[in-house]
């Protein structure tokens, strides 16, 4: 996915609504992007979300899911 390759450490991750959701940490593998820890509300785990919930990457990734949405539905790392 052309996507992927778009995608760098530190961009920040924004919602459909607008909202700063976190910044990427990197990809983890080829479908899911992993948070930073610091980004996270709890400022203690990673999350991640899919690739396929990405719009379109500028200096951002826009996402197309809401900040409700994507807080909702993201997966829960421990490192």
């Amino acid at each position: 996915m052309a996507v992927t390759a778009q995608i760098k450490e530190h961009m920040d991750v924004i919602s459909s609504d607008r909202k700063t959701v976190g910044k990427v940490d990197h990809l983890e593998g080829p479908d899911k992007i992993k948070l930073t820890k610091q980004s996270s509300p709890d400022g203690e785990h990673h999350h991640f979300i899919p690739v396929s919930w990405v719009d379109h990457v500028d200096q951002h990734v826009h996402l197309n899911k809401s900040g409700a949405d994507v807080t909702a539905h993201w997966q829960h790392g421990r490192q």
